[in-house]
């Protein structure tokens, strides 16, 4: 039993990244717990990366994509609403763990939404997207891109693995949720969020971010973990 516990893949959570202005998060202070990982451990990011900013890639971008690429670990991404689409949309998408992802580097890979993706025979049901409060003061397609909201399409997949779920991995919650912790607005994403929580059936542990904030609450059986700057053992 003690070599099993010792094999099994190691699987770390964090919220935001924001590009540089969130990426201390990740020097060897803040996570030690990088120095005994491997490859195959993972490190998952609930949105907002924010690389690449570019397309094609900047000198920056480069740069911290292959830091990350460098880290002990394989870096997982799903995407929040400050993400330049275009870019993600330009890499090639192949299958990684039995989900559809863009392959940034050799262990980056940014998993697309509505996707499950196997880890520790856990089924993780992954959904980026967002609505950013700050758009209109933002420039289309230079700081901010529609496709920061899900389509239809990507909400009928998520519906449709539902069942299989055993966690969900989202950008933002349900505003059922987060209106027990703070004052917000009903937007299109958080109301249909609320949707995904009524006909969820499997999942009793959903992660998020948006709303940096480190929070952990229950909410109709579900424990709701919210990051920011935390990052987390499951």
């Amino acid at each position: 039993m003690s070599s099993w516990k010792t094999m099994m893949t190691k699987i770390y959570i964090t919220g935001d990244v924001h590009n540089t202005i969130d990426i201390k998060k990740f020097n060897m202070k803040n996570f030690p717990e990088q120095k005994n990982l491997t490859k195959n451990d993972y490190v998952i990011i609930l949105g907002d990366f924010g690389f690449p900013w570019h397309n094609p890639e900047n000198k920056e971008d480069k740069y911290w994509l292959n830091w990350f690429d460098n880290k002990n670990f394989t870096t997982l991404v799903i995407d929040g609403n400050h993400e330049n689409f275009n870019a993600l949309n330009s890499y090639p998408i192949i299958n990684f763990k039995g989900a559809k992802c863009h392959k940034l580097r050799n262990s980056i890979y940014h998993i697309m939404r509505g996707e499950i993706i196997n880890i520790n025979n856990i089924n993780f049901l992954c959904m980026g997207g967002a609505i950013s409060i700050d758009r209109f003061y933002r420039k289309e397609n230079i700081s901010w891109w529609k496709e920061e909201e899900p389509t239809y399409k990507e909400w009928e997949k998520a519906f449709m693995n539902l069942n299989k779920a055993d966690i969900i991995l989202t950008h933002d919650g349900p505003f059922d949720v987060i209106k027990q912790i703070k004052s917000i607005e009903k937007n299109s994403v958080n109301t249909i969020f609320n949707r995904l929580l009524e006909f969820n059936i499997n999942a009793k542990k959903w992660y998020f971010a948006h709303h940096h904030i480190n929070k952990t609450i229950k909410y109709k059986d579900v424990a709701f973990t919210i990051l920011y700057n935390d990052i987390i053992k499951i």
